[in-house]
């Protein structure tokens, strides 16, 4: 069990099979009821069944609401569709939202949970590796919109997080890789044991128990964050390392054209480079000093596809003035000193975005 902090409490991570969620549903202080199951055909067809005879035995009535894979469902228009199925079913203020399914998923279903009859009990049945390393963790949710990724939505934690194991296994190899752009990303936060089990054992994250104890770590690590700093108003910040390149490349892109980890991959090489161009204070160059390429040689590994060619360097520029967490000096960027000392970089001469953009691009794929 991993904890989590925030305003009003605490939850837990749990590493559990799904057949606990009735308990420890219980425990929380719901009785049986109706019950939202928000999830995506593709989940639905390996777990909702499943997860519905199981509360059906506890005295629940399951209500499914399955919406399309992928980015594209992660909308206005769908998250209407949520909320309207929920009303329809009945829902009042004891009814809890079960988002089975990865990062996409428990966004939608965790802002229908903080939004329908102004907030419903809250459950993440995270079934990714990116969404038990990361977003099921610290209650950020929300949708995208034609601007940008994450521009509506709200801070809403769950009553817990129940991370089944062995949902993993039935992953492909693209969205396992995905993930790991996440794991990496805090192993490049953490640096110690988890950067240098990655680095030493990669080829050995094929097996199921070394794979499930790497998530554990990079959960700990995420938990340990947003425990220290809800809102974002500090080191949280940290964890958006890679990431204001990687979502103006989604958007450039077209979402659902990379998978967000995918994007985040090459974010994170883009990123390990401006790290390296401003400790130089020049552009760094297609070679990295160390300790950058040693970083920078992990992040490799995750192997993202090619940026696609109709992504030019200005569309992803633009892209990247649309992005959230810039403020009003201007655009920020989450760089690192060294492995483990994450900082954030404000007022940064627009050549070296230019130069870290290139050279992602060329080292991609």
């Amino acid at each position: 069990m991993i904890p989590v902090t925030h305003a009003t409490g605490r939850y837990a991570v749990h590493a559990e099979a799904l057949a606990e969620a009735p308990r420890r549903l219980r425990e929380a202080g719901l009785a049986p009821g109706l019950a939202l199951v928000v999830t995506d055909t593709t989940v639905a067809g390996l777990y909702l069944d499943a997860l519905a005879d199981v509360l059906r035995a506890d005295g629940w009535q399951p209500v499914p609401v399955v919406v399309p894979p992928g980015e594209g469902s992660k909308s206005l228009d769908t998250f209407a569709v949520v909320c309207d199925a929920a009303l329809a079913a009945g829902a009042d203020r004891r009814t809890p939202v079960l988002a089975l399914g990865g990062g996409v998923v428990g966004d939608l279903g965790g802002f229908v949970a903080a939004t329908v009859l102004r907030g419903l009990p809250l459950v993440h049945l995270p079934t990714t590796i990116l969404a038990q390393v990361d977003s099921a963790i610290g209650g950020k949710t929300g949708v995208n919109t034609a601007r940008g990724k994450n521009l509506v939505g709200a801070f809403y934690p769950p009553l817990f997080v129940l991370a089944d194991p062995a949902t993993l296994a039935t992953l492909p190899e693209r969205e396992v890789r995905s993930g790991l752009a996440e794991v990496v990303k805090h192993a490049l936060l953490a640096g110690g044991d988890l950067f240098e089990t990655l680095e030493m054992g990669w080829e050995r994250l094929g097996d199921a128990d070394m794979l499930a104890a790497v998530v554990r770590e990079a959960a700990a690590v995420k938990a340990r964050v947003v425990s220290a700093d809800e809102r974002e108003s500090g080191a949280r910040a940290f964890l958006n390392l890679g990431h204001t390149f990687g979502h103006a490349l989604e958007a450039a892109a077209g979402y659902g054209t990379l998978t967000h980890g995918e994007a985040v991959a090459v974010g994170l090489r883009a990123a390990l480079h401006l790290s390296a161009s401003l400790a130089a204070g020049a552009d760094a160059g297609g070679t990295l000093p160390h300790p950058f390429a040693r970083m920078d040689a992990l992040a490799a590994r995750l192997a993202p596809p090619p940026v696609p060619d109709g992504v030019t360097d200005e569309a992803a520029l633009a892209a990247m003035g649309l992005d959230k967490k810039r403020d009003r000096g201007g655009l920020r960027f989450v760089i690192l000193d060294d492995l483990g000392a994450p900082r954030l970089a404000a007022g940064v001469p627009e050549a070296l975005v230019r130069a870290a953009w290139r050279y992602a691009r060329r080292v991609a794929g």
